[in-house]
């Protein structure tokens, strides 16, 4: 789960990370006023889930606390696009107002999981900035990186070598330690799987502050961290994504035109790497979980058939807690309640299998039954293959 800067940055500072003094305004009124409380020069940032909002004119110096407001209202209602939206861009519905603070070096800081070592890698750079990631690849001998001990925590001297790294000395390097130990028990302590300061500024006076900050929150571990939950925007997720969250159900969307629905991660993975191989392209992940009801199943099918890239349906069910009858008559009764063509590819194996086959059968609505799992596949990149563009809805 993404959250939006001005977000970030108050769950950092909790932490005692420095960041700038700002407020969030949905107006160019509120972001008049804002930046008249602050003190002027300032700056308006728009606030989407994506970065380089700079390159793409959605941070704005302001003099003037009317200048603040005319950026605010050039911002607020405008469609941003940058290298991370896509064409169709992230509409823009508040901004972030803020202090301006003068800088005289620019540093990255980052922490994020790595999946492959199974430990936080503290990642830190002495050229941050709009244009980190050329900075990257062009002189990855300046980017360092440190591994926590399994399981545990950055340590301090791990802290203390990457703010060396970055060419700091005094008083910069032990407030630049104190921050990367910051970062680290802020993620422990909020299921944090990225947490990214870019830039964080070098003052004049040696000070340092984050002026940037992007996060991101494992969200298996939302339901012990209501106090993350809470931050969730999902006027920035898709429409689909939206109804999913708002289910409880595991969705994510992809650029394909299979879609697919299965209980359980590691199934899910298979069933779309299957899809793959058999030449086509799955249009999400969606995992209804062992204890899926009826209802959730309902409302987990009409998510996938209302994606307008999708031309068949994969369902791929391995019956354990969950049983294929319960599944069968939920998708059964969302394809009547919705009155859809999409062609679906049913697999059930395991608890229930046979009851759900019959139910299946005695729906008379041409599901397609497939045994294993290559040819359930292989049939959905088939009947894709042959079924006309569809228009979508709303689930």
């Amino acid at each position: 789960m993404k959250v939006h800067e001005f977000q970030a940055k108050r769950v950092l500072a909790r932490f005692g990370v420095p960041v700038p003094r700002g407020e969030v305004a949905g107006s160019a009124p509120e972001a008049r006023d804002a930046a008249g409380r602050l003190g002027v020069p300032g700056v308006v940032k728009a606030q989407v889930h994506a970065g380089g909002r700079g390159k793409a004119g959605g941070v704005r110096k302001a003099a003037t606390p009317e200048a603040a407001g005319r950026a605010a209202a050039d911002l607020l209602g405008s469609v941003l696009v940058t290298a991370q939206t896509g064409p169709a861009g992230r509409p823009v519905r508040r901004v972030l107002v803020e202090e301006a603070v003068g800088t005289a070096r620019e540093l990255y800081l980052a922490l994020a999981v790595d999946p492959a070592r199974e430990a936080v890698v503290a990642i830190a750079s002495a050229e941050g900035g709009v244009d980190v990631e050329a900075s990257f690849a062009g002189t990855p001998e300046r980017v360092f990186k440190e591994y926590a001990p399994a399981g545990n925590r950055l340590d301090e001297a791990q802290a203390r070598k990457l703010a060396a790294a970055l060419g700091l000395t005094g008083g910069s390097a032990t407030q630049a330690a104190g921050i990367i130990m910051a970062m680290a028990e802020a993620m422990e302590k909020t299921d944090a799987s990225l947490v990214e300061i870019n830039p964080l500024a070098v003052t004049g006076e040696g000070g340092l502050v984050a002026l940037d900050v992007r996060m991101a929150f494992d969200d298996n571990a939302l339901g012990r961290r209501p106090e993350i939950l809470a931050l969730r925007d999902l006027d920035e997720a898709s429409p689909l994504e939206a109804e999913a969250a708002r289910s409880n159900l595991s969705y994510v969307k992809l650029d394909g035109d299979i879609g697919c629905m299965v209980n359980g991660a590691g199934l899910a993975m298979a069933t779309m790497d299957l899809i793959l191989r058999a030449g086509g392209r799955p249009a999400n992940f969606l995992d209804v979980g062992g204890g899926v009801t009826e209802d959730g199943v309902a409302r987990a099918f009409r998510i996938l058939a209302f994606d307008p890239g999708v031309r068949s349906a994969l369902v791929n069910i391995f019956g354990g807690i969950v049983r294929c009858d319960t599944v069968a008559s939920g998708v059964v009764r969302a394809v009547r309640e919705t009155a859809s063509s999409l062609p679906v590819v049913m697999r059930l194996e395991g608890t229930n299998a046979e009851e759900g086959r019959t139910v299946l059968r005695a729906s008379g609505l041409g599901f397609h039954p497939a045994e294993g799992m290559r040819d359930a596949a292989a049939l959905a990149v088939s009947l894709a293959g042959a079924a006309p563009a569809r228009r979508g809805g709303r689930p």
